[in-house]
């Protein structure tokens, strides 16, 4: 039996599922992590410089360049190993060094991404972030150290994967321009362990803050929206009372309602991608499955303070614009059915107009005919004289009488002339 033939894209699809494997960290260490990201229409950029602003951090240090067309990689370059990632809007750089620096998030460790390079990069920062994973001490001394190292009022910390490992991070900037996440292992975590849970650290911050796109996005909306929403409530108001020409109303409607559509479609890939975002958000913090440390404030409960509300004012934005579109359209569809009722009114008047005036114009061809047959009649009758007068002595008749007799034959030979050739035009009209 012949084997089957396999689909063009079955080694491919398999493949992708294990493209972006997780890192394997040893402890304690540092990851320094960056996300770049073009300012304007970045989901349709031109990735070949993503790809070639990665090889030249390579040629820097003589490391080998990924294949032409890759999305992800891996690689040394000097003390630190560096992973690569390619995403629909925006690429990430995760540097990984061993050990730890001379002080707690030292800013000299982001020294791994030259600054010369940073300067030619295809797009601008959108989040960077230092994390320090140690050993896990007792629960007093990583409170000390988080006092230490984060915002007290916004600090979220939590046991996770079944008290594996303590988190901490208080998703601020600090005065070097970073976020800060530190990691307590506990002994006897693996080391690829540690990797996943560093690599979901990095994914909930870049998606967080790719979310919050989206809610800039609205709020920077959000004034015109509120003047458009007045503006169509008083339009339906001049509908409903007829202050104005319903034709005006309609134009008016008409603007109203491609301004709409104008910022529906300016806003739906932003609108959709916030969507996706907030899921890969919620969906990364779920896996880490957290547990209260110490009774503080939860990675999930400082999203549901902070970000889920952001969140809710997008989707809220979201459907008042799909409202307001749908009710732009309804009061627009309402007007012209209006004016287009009016307009058949009016035509059924000049209809009934046009009628009478036909009714008129037929009793005028009437009396026209009328006057045809006594005019055509009057000629005829002088011919028919002129071929009886020879005759009129031989009759014993005088002129006169024998033209009286004539008058009702031709009269009527005339009518019933007159009369057919009307009704024949009738017909093929």
């Amino acid at each position: 039996m012949p084997p089957i033939d396999d689909h063009p894209l079955r080694y491919q699809l398999a493949n992708e599922l294990h493209a972006r494997p997780f890192p394997s960290l040893g402890v304690p260490c540092r990851a320094v992590y960056l996300a770049i990201k073009k300012e304007r229409d970045a989901a349709s950029r031109d990735r070949a410089q993503d790809l070639a602003h990665l090889c030249a951090l390579l040629d820097r240090h003589g490391a080998p360049h990924p294949q032409p067309g890759a999305t992800h990689y891996s690689g040394q370059i000097g003390q630190a190993v560096v992973k690569w990632e390619q995403h629909t809007e925006f690429v990430t750089y995760t540097a990984f060094l061993p050990g730890l620096g001379a002080r707690p998030f030292d800013p000299a460790d982001f020294g791994v991404f030259p600054e010369d390079w940073l300067a030619e990069a295809p797009g601008v920062r959108v989040t960077s972030a230092l994390i320090r994973v140690v050993p896990r001490p007792e629960a007093a001394r990583i409170n000390a150290d988080l006092e230490d190292w984060l915002v007290a009022d916004s600090v979220a910390v939590s046991r996770m994967l079944d008290d594996a490992l303590v988190v901490a991070g208080d998703f601020r900037i600090d005065p070097a321009g970073h976020q800060r996440f530190a990691v307590f292992v506990s002994d006897g975590v693996g080391a690829r362990r540690v990797g996943r849970v560093v690599q979901r650290i990095c994914e909930i911050e870049v998606y967080k803050t790719m979310s919050m796109l989206g809610f800039t996005r609205v709020s920077a909306i959000g004034a015109r929206l509120t003047e458009i929403d007045a503006q169509l409530t008083h339009l339906m108001t001049e509908m409903t009372h007829g202050t104005a020409p319903e034709e005006e109303t309609l134009q008016a409607l008409l603007r109203v309602s491609s301004e709409l559509e104008t910022l529906s479609a300016q806003t739906a890939f932003r609108l959709s991608a916030t969507a996706a975002y907030e899921a890969l958000v919620t969906g990364r913090i779920a896996v880490l499955r957290e547990e209260r440390f110490e009774g503080r404030q939860s990675f999930r409960e400082f999203m549901a303070r902070r970000f889920d509300p952001a969140m809710r004012t997008v989707k809220s934005a979201e459907k008042r614009l799909e409202a307001m579109s749908a009710r732009a359209m309804r009061a627009g569809e309402l007007l012209r059915t209006r004016v287009e009722v009016k307009r058949s009114a009016q035509n059924q008047e000049i209809l009934a107009s046009m009628d009478r005036r036909a009714d008129l114009q037929l009793r005028l061809q009437t009396t026209v005919e009328g006057l045809s047959v006594v005019a055509i009649s009057y000629y005829a009758l002088s011919l028919v004289g002129y071929l009886l007068y020879p005759v009129a002595d031989f009759l014993g008749m005088s002129k006169g009488m024998l033209t009286a007799l004539a008058v009702a034959p031709v009269v009527l030979a005339v009518w019933v002339i007159v009369h057919r050739i009307r009704h024949r035009v009738e017909r093929q009209g």
